[in-house]
């Protein structure tokens, strides 16, 4: 059975595979765009007839048919340029149903993976070449391959005006070569400070409180300006670069043109040429330049579409979101084994966890302590699978939580971190995981949370919005409510992160009910806590030192260790004598 994500490629190649996927509606534009450009010849094909044949003859009737057949075959061009321009617009549509949904996932996924760039960041990447897609950029390159021809057609009418022309394309088109260097770092500069900007303003908008509390808003002000006004200096240096170019090729083009005309007119003079051919020259060499004077315009949205389908690929493939499907695993029982797992980030020098080995089975509840900064919370993290352990496995029933399709692993894994996140919405929904609203489901996990009466104290009970990440509920209804949303459904893996942090001593008694309901239930409970009040209930105890184990075992047997260390090292964080107690 396949988990349901799209495609059996690697994340790498999804950007790639999608575009490839629409290689037929390119192939259409691509045809529009031959008889579109076919279509740019009526003009001066219809003056040079003119010139040559109507003038000279005197024919009215040979005029209005060819003003006749002009404008129909103009009426032509417009309808098929309007079609190509609806394709366009269609494949940025079919882009966005194809990619949008595993790009939001990708997004969050990369940011478990290290990345600072803003969540928003790659959506607005994909926005961006996706609107380089529909535009008048990937037209002009449609329109490019055409410039030789549009020359050759001008050497047929004379190899003088031919050498002209090509001297002209060369020069413009170099203008558009000198254009990456000239302008490619401005907009590199200004495209990371802005970046940095939103990163910062989302980061002062996830501690807005504590911000204005203690007047912090004037000094992030200035912080926040230093990085945009840099932004804003790069952004106008580009600006103006572009403008430069733009100018200069816009006086190459107009002074090609009438360098056409006056060596057309001398050619005419000297009877090498008629002058119809003189006209029909000047706008075919305005044609065969416009795709690259419009690229000139467009080089910061072809810069800008570039930069962004690179970040797109990395975010992509540094996600889980585009792996290839796996076997379905059927649901598991709660064994979990820890295999000499160690997590070093980046280059650090040291790792932060080494050489951790542990066994739970299905049922037990361990209790992790230590000092901060031992590396409890980056266990969880492990157990959980939102890190991938540098060297060792951390296993399910057998099966690396690794290789698991998150989506189809976190039904049976319940989470509670240090910090509690909540989302905007009601009390159902996020204890429900905005998933199916099962009433019963939700009110049990309410229940076994210990939740339920807290609940339904609340005005609209279950139905009650909690603002913007939990704000309309103090610090414990936050831990209650997130910890209903970790033992909501079959979970049988369930990992808390200081659970009591928030909790006054009614709200911790009833925690460690709700640990010995789970132990009945047959759940395995991995509780972190620097409090003994937990350690009573445990079956197992773990503690960290410095990122590796310092002791082991069962409850008993750990607290009989620290009983005989004299002094008891700082490190066990735990009065002995209250943690036994039942």
């Amino acid at each position: 059975m396949s988990n349901g994500r799209p495609g059996k490629r690697s994340a790498r190649d999804l950007l790639s595979v999608t575009l490839h996927a629409m290689f037929g509606n390119f192939a259409l534009v691509g045809l529009f765009s031959f008889f579109c450009n076919l279509a740019m010849l009526v003009v001066p094909l219809y003056m040079l007839q003119v010139y040559d044949r109507v003038l000279t003859s005197g024919s009215t009737d040979t005029l209005v048919l060819l003003s006749a057949l002009a404008f129909g075959l103009l009426l032509l061009n417009g309808l098929l340029e309007v079609a190509r321009s609806r394709i366009l617009v269609r494949i940025g549509a079919k882009l966005d149903a194809a990619l949008s949904s595993t790009l939001f996932a990708a997004t969050f996924g990369s940011r478990l993976n290290g990345s600072e760039d803003s969540p928003s960041e790659p959506l607005r990447d994909f926005d961006k070449y996706r609107s380089f897609l529909t535009g008048p950029g990937i037209i002009a390159l449609f329109d490019a391959p055409w410039t030789p021809i549009y020359l050759g057609i001008i050497f047929l009418l004379h190899p003088l005006l031919g050498t002209v022309a090509l001297f002209g394309a060369f020069a413009i088109t170099g203008l558009a070569l000198f254009s990456e260097f000239y302008i490619r770092g401005a907009l590199s500069h200004a495209g990371t400070a802005a970046r940095h900007s939103n990163q910062f303003t989302d980061v002062v908008g996830r501690n807005v409180e504590a911000v204005h509390a203690m007047g912090m808003l004037g000094s992030l002000t200035q912080r926040w300006l230093r990085t945009h006004d840099h932004g804003v200096a790069w952004q106008a240096i580009a600006s103006d670069r572009t403008a430069v170019l733009q100018a200069v090729a816009k006086f190459l083009r107009m002074s090609l043109q009438i360098a056409i005309l006056g060596l057309g007119a001398w050619l005419a003079l000297a009877h090498e040429v008629t002058p119809g051919a003189i006209v029909a020259a000047s706008i075919i060499m305005g044609r065969a330049l416009a795709p690259v004077e419009t690229l000139i315009g467009q080089w910061r949205s072809l810069v800008d579409a570039r930069h962004a389908r690179r970040r797109l690929k990395e975010v992509l493939a540094s996600s889980n979101a585009g792996d290839i499907e796996r076997t379905q695993l059927p649901p598991p029982g709660g064994h979990v084994a820890v295999e000499r797992a160690s997590l070093r980030l980046g280059q650090a020098r040291e790792p932060i966890l080494a050489n951790i080995s542990f066994e739970l089975q299905a049922g037990e509840l361990l209790g992790i302590i230590g000092p901060s900064g031992a590396g409890k919370s980056t266990l969880a993290r492990l157990l959980v699978g939102l890190r991938e352990p540098t060297v060792g496995k951390i296993r399910l029933d057998g099966a690396d939580v690794s290789t698991w399709p998150k989506k189809h692993l976190g039904n049976f894994v319940g989470y509670l971190p240090q910090d509690v996140e909540l989302l905007s919405g009601t009390i159902a929904a996020n204890i429900a995981r905005f998933g199916e609203l099962n009433s019963e489901k939700i009110v049990e996990a309410a229940i076994r949370a210990n939740a339920h009466k807290m609940i339904l104290g609340l005005p609209d009970g279950y139905e009650t919005l909690i603002g913007e990440g939990g704000r309309l509920l103090s610090g414990g209804q936050r831990q209650r409510l997130a910890l209903a949303r970790a033992v909501f459904g079959d979970t049988r893996l369930i990992v808390l992160d200081e659970p009591n942090a928030n909790l006054d001593g009614d709200g911790e008694s009833a925690l460690r009910g709700t640990l010995l309901q789970l132990r009945e239930e047959g759940r395995t409970v991995v509780v972190i806590t620097h409090k003994p009040a937990l350690l009573g209930v445990v079956d197992k105890i773990l503690m960290l030192q410095e990122g590796m184990v310092g002791l082991f075992g069962s409850r008993e047997d750990v607290f009989a260790k620290l009983k005989r260390m004299t002094p008891m090292p700082p490190s066990a964080n735990v009065p002995v004598a209250a943690a036994q107690r039942p």
